[in-house]
């Protein structure tokens, strides 16, 4: 578990920023590193629902929102698994949902990142590069092959407006477009 970078990190907290974020879904807690960035980017009333399924990656990011002055009602740390707990939040209820987790399951949380999002919400994926090998045809390992998918399955969804950044490992970015009434 490597914690994100600080390109990527002003990244997020400038998106926070920007959309002036309310709720923010992250998958994948790690040390707090991430939700410490998109915490500074909210509303100052703005709640991070972060989700992971060790325990002790909870534990050392509380420590590290209260060691940073972040008040606890701020953030909700949930722990499980992803595809367990994020069919049980709200639709279109929140403006970014972060994913870090297991990349194996990028293409499953896209699809509940769709769900979750408002209109003009923005999903993001960190390590959308994977070490310079996504670009590289000759890696087959699963982790590549999972965000490559991740990437065309974006690519081609019209319902997004994609935009995929070299910060960090790379972050994949989307917007999800608002959509006429009826569709």
């Amino acid at each position: 578990m490597t914690p994100i970078g600080a390109g990527a990190g002003a990244t997020l907290r400038f998106l926070a920023s920007v959309l002036d974020a309310r709720a923010v879904v992250e998958v994948g807690t790690g040390t707090g590193v991430s939700g410490l960035w998109i915490l500074r980017g909210m509303r100052s009333d703005g709640v991070l629902t972060s989700v992971d399924t060790e325990a002790e990656h909870q534990r050392r990011a509380r420590e590290t929102f209260n060691e940073a002055g972040i008040p606890a009602q701020r953030s909700r740390l949930i722990a499980g698994a992803a595809l367990d707990v994020l069919p049980r939040l709200t639709d279109g209820h929140y403006d970014i949902v972060f994913c870090d987790g297991d990349k194996h399951e990028y293409a499953a949380y896209l699809s509940e990142a769709r769900r979750l999002l408002r209109p003009g919400g923005v999903l993001v994926f960190d390590n959308a590069l994977w070490h310079d090998q996504v670009a590289d045809p000759a890696q087959r390992d699963p982790e590549t092959l999972a965000i490559r998918d991740l990437l065309e399955q974006i690519q081609a969804d019209d319902t997004l407006t994609p935009v995929l950044l070299p910060v960090g490992d790379g972050l994949l970015v989307a917007k999800k477009n608002w959509m006429p009434e009826g569709d």
